[in-house]
């Protein structure tokens, strides 16, 4: 055997195709394809399958049958059917795209002055492109320029000092790449939650990150988090290095989590899919429910709907009470995935947080969380208040965290506190609210029964022999108070009309109940005192005469609960 001289043998050895590689010697032709070192990924020029007027250069999964592009360099630029494309790699290390009429389609855009000389592209096994000069410095890669996919190793990463983010961009439909109208990026002000677009419109927000990593059984990780003090990014990575895995911006602005199982792309993950997980689909100081199968709006804890009891959550929910700052609780609820439009507090432990609400009374909410132990470089505490409307909440059960909700008055006053029907549970701050429930509960049932009983002896004691000399009006008559007053009792009256202005002339909207002899109004005297105004109905089946020992009654009766 006769051995080749060794210049011949390395010779030969540089002189083979590398098809990892682009060099500015060897253009990318129709055709011609770069694959990764371990034949993972292809890169190269494609036609979809309806459509053969159009050609786009792309990076696709190599030994799946089912062709899934993961980046495509000229969505916006196709190169026609009558015409043929070319990737080079130029002397000032720039990878440009052009037809065969020297129309340029794509470019890195790099120009390199110095140091050009020696660059070279390569395909990763990440599915990365790259192109890094001769010293193995790396002058751009496809990753910072992504179409709709996520890829292990890709960084999703948001600068919250420029509030600048790397964004993907959904496919137009099934069988267009071209721009669509929804895109992803992490939130630019804080890093803090993912955030899917539709056009000008918010569609979806994940929440924010609770932890460092997050894994499930079917073998995918995010791997870390990371802040560097001005950009917070995310990565993933998964449990088995021969899973082909990639999250997907679909064009029906579902994210989804895929994962190939030899036969089909199975979808793991999709969010925001069906039911109430939309931005904002329970509307202000509601929340969606996922603790149930199909996910339901609910109220949060001491709110009930604006629009009565009604399926309807478009217009959100409304307190039951009113907050007057001063006497406002908090309660804990728990599992939450918390509410938009926050205000980001630095630097603060969580009795300093909690102080930072509880002084404000503009405040509705606050949430807490330490960094270090979430972010995979550490990192200050994350204090969260909430001035406005609290929109966008969610029960996440333990993917969530604890949001502390400002409700009016003390604790006993407020709703129950372990709903079991929505799945919010909320923990009182006040050990003493058991007996403050005991307490408002009783003594209004005791002075009920005292009135009752009152009423009661009035009726069998009162003289039979005694009418009034003034005949009973016409109920469809009673124009003044004086009408259904005898004129010798010592009380004090009102004019009819100054009640009239009062309860702004008897205006459903100021009704507060009903009872046997009518409508209960509220209202608001000149003097700015508020009163409750009971007016009798022309259905009444009691009378004026009982109607008028009640007046009565009330009116000598002494009670501190008794107005």
């Amino acid at each position: 055997m006769t051995l080749l001289p060794l210049f011949i043998l390395l010779l030969l050895i540089f002189s083979c195709k590398s098809d990892d590689l682009l060099t500015p010697s060897k253009p990318l032709l129709p055709g011609d394809k770069l694959l990764s070192n371990g034949g993972v990924f292809a890169l190269g020029f494609f036609s979809l399958e309806n459509s053969t007027t159009n050609s786009y250069l792309g990076i696709w999964y190599h030994n799946i049958p089912e062709r899934e592009y993961v980046w495509v360099a000229n969505r916006d630029n196709p190169i026609t059917s009558s015409l043929s494309g070319k990737l080079v790699l130029t002397n000032s290390a720039d990878l440009v795209l052009s037809d065969s009429i020297g129309r340029i389609l794509w470019t890195t855009g790099n120009n390199v002055t110095t140091g050009g000389d020696g660059a070279v592209a390569l395909l990763l096994d990440t599915g990365n492109f790259i192109l890094q000069s001769q010293n193995f410095t790396q002058i751009w890669q496809s990753f910072d320029q992504p179409t709709d996919t996520i890829l292990p190793g890709f960084k999703l990463w948001a600068n919250y000092k420029t509030h600048t983010a790397v964004r993907l961009v959904a496919w137009k439909d099934f069988q267009d790449p071209s721009t669509g109208k929804f895109f992803l990026c992490r939130d630019p002000r804080t890093g803090f939650q993912i955030l899917i677009w539709h056009e000008a419109s918010l569609y979806w927000r994940s929440g924010l990150w609770s932890s460092a990593t997050a894994s499930d059984n079917n073998g995918y990780i995010w791997s870390q988090i990371v802040d560097d003090g001005e950009e917070i990014y995310s990565t993933y990575n998964t449990g088995n290095s021969s899973r082909r895995t990639h999250w997907k911006l679909d064009y029906t602005g579902d994210l989804i989590l895929r994962s190939w199982n030899n036969q089909s792309w199975e979808p793991l993950f999709k969010r925001p899919d069906d039911g109430c997980r939309h931005y904002g689909s329970c509307g202000p100081f509601g929340y969606c429910n996922n603790m149930v199968f199909t996910g339901e709006c609910r109220c949060l804890d001491g709110f009930e709907p604006a629009g009565g009891f009604s399926a309807n959550f478009s217009r959100g929910c409304v307190r039951k009470e009113a907050l007057r700052c001063r006497g406002d609780h908090f309660v804990t609820l728990t599992g939450m995935k918390v509410p938009d439009k926050f205000v980001y507090v630095r630097n603060r432990s969580f009795k300093e947080c909690t102080a930072e609400c509880e002084c404000n009374c503009a405040c509705t909410a606050y949430a807490y969380d330490n960094l270090s132990s979430i972010l995979a470089t550490g990192g200050p505490s994350r204090c969260l208040v909430w001035t406005d409307e609290l929109v966008d909440s969610e029960m996440s059960g333990a993917l969530g965290g604890n949001l502390y909700l400002r409700l009016a008055g003390s604790p006993g006053n407020s709703s129950a506190v372990n709903n079991k029907k929505t799945g919010v549970t909320s923990k009182r701050k006040n050990n003493k609210s058991g007996v403050g429930m005991v307490l408002k509960v009783v003594l209004p049932v005791i002075s009920f029964l005292l009135v009752l009983t009152c009423i009661y002896l009035v009726l069998i004691c009162k003289p039979r022999g005694i009418q009034l000399n003034k005949k009973r009006p016409a109920l469809g008559h009673l124009t003044t108070s004086q009408e259904v007053w005898d004129q010798n009792l010592e009380l004090q009256s009102i004019r009819f009309k100054d009640i009239a202005a009062a309860t702004n002339s008897f205006h459903d909207t100021n009704i507060l109940g009903k009872g046997g002899f009518g409508k209960v109004y509220k209202g608001t005297l000149e003097d700015g005192k508020e009163v409750a105004v009971k007016r009798l109905s022309k259905g009444s089946e009691q009378g004026i005469e009982h109607f008028r020992n009640e007046v009565v009654l009330i009116a000598k009766l002494q009670h501190k609960n008794l107005v």
